[in-house]
């Protein structure tokens, strides 16, 4: 059986295919909207528009559902330190280093310098735990 950190990375993989598929279906209906000749307006604005709008998924999954679409694959949960649901807050901060790819894998190493969890899980006292 996988750790749960194999099992995270992989989850995390897969919720980056999920956001793709919809940064995909995104830029198709922008170039629809804006034509050929405006094209170019999109892609100045995707660079800023995706990450905020991966930020969204991750927040509201985690929330509302205790699990992005990569964690419920992969029988993840995220949870307060004292087993009840995360607030907002909790959502929002745990997310943050997830904006970009570099931020992730500082969090991840700093927290691995530190030996402990992710450190925007050890500030909002959240963790990953198996769902079943």
């Amino acid at each position: 059986m996988a750790t749960i950190f194999t099992r995270r990375v992989i989850a995390y993989l897969l919720d980056f295919l999920v956001v793709s598929a919809f940064m995909w279906i995104i830029s198709f209906f922008l170039y629809g909207l804006l034509g050929p000749k405006n094209v170019y307006q999109a892609y100045q604005v995707i660079p800023f528009l995706m990450p905020v709008l991966g930020l969204l998924y991750f927040i509201l999954c985690e929330k509302i559902a205790s699990a992005s679409i990569g964690k419920a694959i992969m029988k993840l949960e995220v949870k307060s330190r004292n087993g009840a649901n995360i607030s907002w807050l909790q959502a929002i901060v745990r997310n943050l280093s997830k904006i970009y790819w570099i931020p992730i894998i500082f969090d991840w190493l700093i927290g691995r310098f530190l030996k402990t969890d992710r450190i925007l899980n050890n500030i909002t006292r959240t963790t990953v735990v198996n769902a079943w």
